[in-house]
């Protein structure tokens, strides 16, 4: 079922958040790279005010801060000013660009303004610079993230240099995602790019002195490398197919993965978000194969473990019903979780608005039970469908918060943003070991719920 005929315009608590924040969070994972929003300061706040909130780290963001006159005239030389700054006061490798819906709006050719400046700024010609056209009534911060990633491979990856690793581009996941999927890697024996890099440079160890920079992310010569990798595995059913199109043009958009196979010829995978056995079961098949290793004893005890912890927990979960929403490929991952596991997902609800979303889920589905499934929905959307299809528990974001609250059923806090608890840079959601901590999770919170509810008070459950 699709959303049900909207009889007002606004938008009242958006399910999704703006396109330069996620090309911001992208560039982020690169090493020696500074983000510069081309727009208002206010667009800038609000990114660092939500990813500070998030990862509990010191973000900085740079604005070329348009005025009136910026908004008449053009912001070229406000972000020539902006670029030159950067580059002077935090000595960059990199500087990741991404355009705000006002600067897209008046029309700044930003290419242009970007030659301009290296023919006025010759000694900064070592700062690589990337550029994504980034405009919020175009998409989600999904989209930016992965338009971020495309203007990375574009422009910063401009070498080829034959070797034997593995690109993996996971898309928006967390810093302990990120580690999880490293560790994977190195105990195989397969040295993998990972683009970007967030497992450090959004959930740093404790400084002693202040960092312009943060240290991690993806580093130069890992860019340089990309072009002549063995291969690249990409996560995501929507996005990464290149099945989204432009709200406006109906046109295909780049993906990292057609970049990286049209550029440079390199063959890959696209495997769903690896939350739960199958989609893990999937992910390690790609590995695999595109490794020639064998699978490390290690991972099976891990899956072995995952599967007694679905045998302990089924009689708790088994029937329950859930309400999901997020971004569109991570709820695709959690929803076909969900139904291995048991749980009916009686409303399943993106921002998102790829054309493709539903039909997706439809697949991923393991049981007979047909939810309801909303794209573009905003929040209030949500929490007046909520009150017919009964959930037993919601999963989501923090912004979703609200609405357990009026239903008085628990939220499991999974994805991005983490704004009312510690620890969201620290949740992991994937693999047989982030998956087995996240079913816990949720078995863990229905307990609490009926222990909490129950006038007996009972101690064994």
């Amino acid at each position: 079922m699709k959303s049900p005929h909207k009889t007002y315009t606004a938008t009242r608590n958006a399910c999704k958040l703006c396109a330069p924040l996620g090309a911001s969070m992208a560039y982020k994972g690169i090493q020696g790279c500074v983000p510069i929003i081309h727009g208002s300061q206010g667009c800038a706040t609000y990114v660092r005010r939500y990813m500070i909130s998030h990862f509990r780290e010191p973000v900085d963001i740079a604005s070329s801060n348009f005025s009136e006159e910026s908004t008449i005239f053009g912001g070229g030389p406000n972000l020539k000013m902006a670029l030159t700054n950067v580059g002077n006061q935090y000595k960059p490798h990199h500087i990741g660009i991404s355009t705000t819906c006002l600067s897209e709006t008046i029309g700044d050719d930003v290419p242009q303004i970007i030659q301009e400046f290296r023919k006025e700024q010759p000694d900064l010609s070592h700062v690589g610079l990337a550029h994504a056209a980034t405009p919020s009534y175009c998409g989600s911060h999904i989209d930016g993230f992965h338009h971020a990633i495309v203007a990375v491979i574009k422009n910063l990856s401009d070498k080829t240099l034959k070797n034997d690793k593995i690109v993996l581009l996971p898309g928006m996941l967390s810093p302990a995602d990120y580690r999880y999927l490293k560790d994977v890697f190195d105990f195989m024996g397969q040295d993998v790019i990972l683009l970007p890099d967030l497992s450090e440079s959004l959930d740093n160890p404790h400084w002693h002195d202040y960092k312009r920079i943060p240290d991690g992310g993806t580093t130069p010569q890992e860019l340089f490398e990309i072009g002549g990798s063995k291969g690249f595995i990409q996560f995501g059913d929507v996005f990464n197919r290149g099945a989204s199109a432009n709200t406006v043009s109906k046109r295909k958009i780049e993906t990292p993965g057609s970049v990286l196979s049209d550029k440079y010829q390199l063959k890959g995978k696209t495997v769903g978000m690896p939350i739960g056995i199958n989609a893990t079961d999937r992910f390690f098949e790609a590995v695999l194969e595109m490794s020639g290793k064998q699978m490390p004893e290690r991972y099976e005890k891990e899956r072995g473990r995952l599967v007694d912890a679905y045998t302990d927990g089924h009689k708790y979960v088994f029937e329950k019903r859930a309400v999901v929403y997020g971004e569109e490929d991570f709820v695709i991952g959690l929803t076909e979780f969900l139904s291995e596991i048991g749980v009916e997902p009686v409303l399943i609800a993106t921002g998102g608005k790829s054309n493709v979303f539903e039909s997706i889920i439809k697949e991923k589905l393991q049981t007979g039970h047909q939810p309801k499934i909303m794209t573009g929905a905003d929040f209030e959307e949500i929490s007046e469908q909520c009150k017919d299809v009964n959930p037993d528990f919601i999963i989501g974001h923090s912004k979703g918060y609200y609405i357990s609250k009026q239903l008085n059923v628990p939220l499991i806090r999974v994805g991005f943003p983490i704004h009312d608890r510690i620890g969201g840079q620290r949740v992991k959601h994937i693999g047989y070991e982030g998956t087995h901590e996240l079913f816990d999770r949720i078995v863990n919170a229905l307990l609490e719920y009926k222990q909490s509810n129950n006038a007996i008070g009972y101690k064994y459950l």
